[in-house]
């Protein structure tokens, strides 16, 4: 797979950005009574490790005109090194505009951590590529890679839309296409035709799939395994053969992985990552992470894949860069990680937790 050399933006996501809060001191929810704000989305959550790193990134999203929050995410977004671009739109009345909120605690111990998503009024479920001068963007200024999730090709139908006429203007521009699958039954509920049909548009111009197995079935209906229980070794031959399905029915993807993880508690995890890349596969198994948050932490895998692929690595060094960003996300309370260097990667991959003087 080759990427663009004459590019202006190493990666470009579309999102509906919007602000999570989180109870202090790893309290529910329900019995917190401060809070921590941070601006937010699955797809900025990827590009943060790229554009930490010294890639130009860029996003495309909405804004609320005049809003306070839409204010907030435009610094956070400043401060994270990306590029933004998108309309702002006027709130209308009380009951009109606004950026969602997503309230989610940090769990502990057995308690595990709890979401609750409220995306009312949502600014960003209008996205549409009127909106945008795709010609410039990818045409004139040109982008390597194009990142999108489930969660905003899912978001509305007209977000489904929009997701589906960027991956065919990226491909017709020479500009790799990603996906992170990223199902979510709240938002396919009572939608599975349309859904259906906007996903396999979008990953029949993917050259890079990342998602579970429940991601690969439920959104573009690929066999997976027979029910019942399975062991972690189980799980990954099971993987591994259904690579061989998506490869048929999408021959144009040269990437294709998977995070893995199983919990021990809200604080500990066994972390890893398959991998594979035109007919080679690497796994990096699980191994104990400890978490302080564990919200982005596939979304930190996908951007260190995504940065190891943009900087021409082999599938060993993209999984272990990645398996490394995914475990390195959840050491902080904010949803991405922001390594501040390749090294500090590298030492989380090692084991290497000594002081740096």
């Amino acid at each position: 797979m080759e990427l663009r050399e004459d590019a202006k933006w190493s990666l470009v996501v579309p999102t509906s950005m919007g602000v999570r809060i989180t109870p202090e001191d790893r309290a529910p929810v329900h019995l917190g009574d401060r809070y921590f704000l941070q601006a937010t989305s699955a797809e900025t959550n990827v590009a943060s490790v790229v554009s930490y790193l010294g890639e130009p990134a860029k996003v495309l999203t909405a804004f609320v005109e005049g809003s306070p929050i839409s204010a907030l995410i435009k610094a956070d977004l400043r401060k994270r090194g990306m590029a933004y671009e998108g309309k702002e739109f006027p709130q209308g009345d009380a009951w009109g505009y606004r950026h969602q909120f997503n309230i989610a605690d940090s769990g502990f111990g057995g308690r595990a951590p709890r979401v609750w998503n409220d995306r009312a009024g949502e600014v960003g479920r209008d996205l549409s590529v009127d909106q945008f001068d795709l010609e410039r963007l990818f045409g004139d200024e040109g982008v390597k890679v194009l990142h999108l999730s489930g969660l905003i090709a899912a978001l509305s139908p007209s977000t489904s839309a929009f997701c589906v006429e960027l991956a065919k203007a990226a491909k017709a521009h020479g500009t790799a296409v990603s996906m992170d699958l990223n199902y979510r039954a709240s938002f396919w509920k009572g939608r599975e035709e349309e859904l259906s049909k906007a996903f396999h548009e979008i990953a029949e111009n993917c050259d890079i799939l990342y998602g579970n197995e429940e991601d690969f079935q439920l959104c573009l209906g690929i066999e997976g395994p027979e029910a019942g229980g399975h062991s972690i070794d189980e799980s990954i031959e099971d993987f591994k053969a259904m690579i061989g399905r998506i490869k048929e029915a999408y021959p144009g993807a040269h990437w294709i992985g998977t995070s893995l993880r199983e919990v021990e508690s809200a604080n500990r995890h066994q972390w890893g990552i398959l991998l594979w890349n035109d007919g080679e596969f690497y796994l990096a198994p699980l191994r104990p992470i400890d978490v302080m948050d564990r919200i982005g932490g596939g979304d930190g895998s996908v951007g260190g894949v995504l940065y190891g692929v943009l900087q021409g690595w082999s599938v060993e060094q993209c999984a272990q860069f990645g398996w490394a960003t995914g475990a390195m996300a959840a050491t902080s309370l904010l949803d991405y990680a922001l390594p501040a260097d390749e090294k500090q990667v590298w030492d989380m991959w090692k084991g290497n937790a000594r002081v740096q003087r």
